[in-house]
């Protein structure tokens, strides 16, 4: 199979049947064998009988229907380990994504050696309060993660090698990263496709406001945490309790000295707890010996937890 399509999609009943039809077109006009995954995050409106319907015309659909809603990540990390296709293109379902560049970005993975394409928004009709969080992460994360060729890491529309969405793992929120967490995973074949963005044409947008501000940030953080020390929680935690027990270690032995050398000299000493340096040292010790220790707790864990990735499926087709 040439192409695995995978849409996750939440209360998007107005745009499907316009989706699935556009999809089909620009595959039938290339002569692609493909698939189109529609991954339902728990929708509440009439999505999933739209798409039951859909079925009815359209053989290459395939769809999942989860219980309830877990995110984008889980839709996405789910319609990954569905998929056939040697390459794999998502779209938003919103209709903003064009299917039209399709064509394109297939030939960027299959013949021209990129592991990644993701899809550049350069104009956007988007609000201010997705807007702006967007820049800013951006740029924050092209830094951070040294891939400077990227504009927009958050693209709904992105194409991938086959081997790439087999090998990576996407969970919580971390969809806005999958060209960092690729990276990571020793893809480095990472490139960019300026795309047509359009305006909302059913509907309202399910993401903005502060909360895409907040929770950006910490996806951030989580992130490069996780790229850097889930495999090795105890290089974490270990060296900065090992440096604070180090530093708590040494106040304390240099207050012994101190006293040791008051005592010899038969002169008047201060009481140790009067002293400002003590607390200091006993904070560190025992904050020291708490990080230390957790580290420890999470090397266990990390070594023997379940799958992250579990979650209640309702229907298939």
């Amino acid at each position: 199979m040439d192409i695995s399509v995978v849409v996750p999609l939440f209360n998007e009943e107005e745009s499907l049947e316009e989706l699935v039809s556009w999809i089909s077109r620009v595959m039938y006009e290339n002569g692609f064998s493909y698939e189109i995954i529609l991954v339902d995050d728990g929708s509440k409106d009439g999505s999933w009988n739209k798409i039951e319907e859909l079925k009815k015309f359209y053989g290459p659909l395939r769809a999942i229907k989860f219980r309830r809603n877990y995110g984008k990540s889980a839709a996405l990390n789910t319609g990954f380990e569905a998929c056939l296709g040697d390459v794999v293109i998502t779209l938003d379902a919103d209709l903003q994504d064009s299917p039209d560049e399709i064509p394109e970005l297939y030939k960027k993975i299959r013949f021209e050696g990129f592991d990644l394409v993701s899809g550049w928004k350069k104009k956007r009709h988007d609000p201010l309060s997705k807007t702006i969080p967007t820049k800013l992460f951006n740029g924050v994360t092209r830094t951070m993660s040294g891939i400077k060729n990227l504009h927009d890491f958050n693209s709904g529309i992105k194409a991938y090698r086959k081997e790439v969405i087999k090998s990576i793992e996407v969970y919580g929120e971390m969809h806005r990263y999958i060209p960092v967490i690729a990276k990571w995973a020793g893809f480095t074949q990472i490139g960019e496709q300026i795309v047509q963005h359009y305006p909302r044409k059913y509907g309202y947008t399910k993401f903005g406001g502060i909360s895409r501000f907040i929770n950006g940030f910490l996806d951030l953080l989580s992130i490069f945490f996780v790229g850097k020390f889930s495999k090795r929680p105890m290089h974490f935690f270990g060296t900065i309790g090992s440096l604070c027990f180090l530093f708590g270690f040494g106040i304390t032995l240099t207050l012994i000295i101190e006293k040791l050398i008051e005592i010899a000299k038969a002169v008047k000493y201060r009481d140790v707890t009067q002293q400002p340096l003590f607390f200091i040292a006993l904070v560190l010790v025992v904050l020291g010996s708490q990080l230390f220790l957790t580290g420890f707790l999470a090397e266990l864990i990390s070594r023997n937890a379940p799958q992250r990735n579990l979650y209640l499926i309702e229907k298939e087709i």
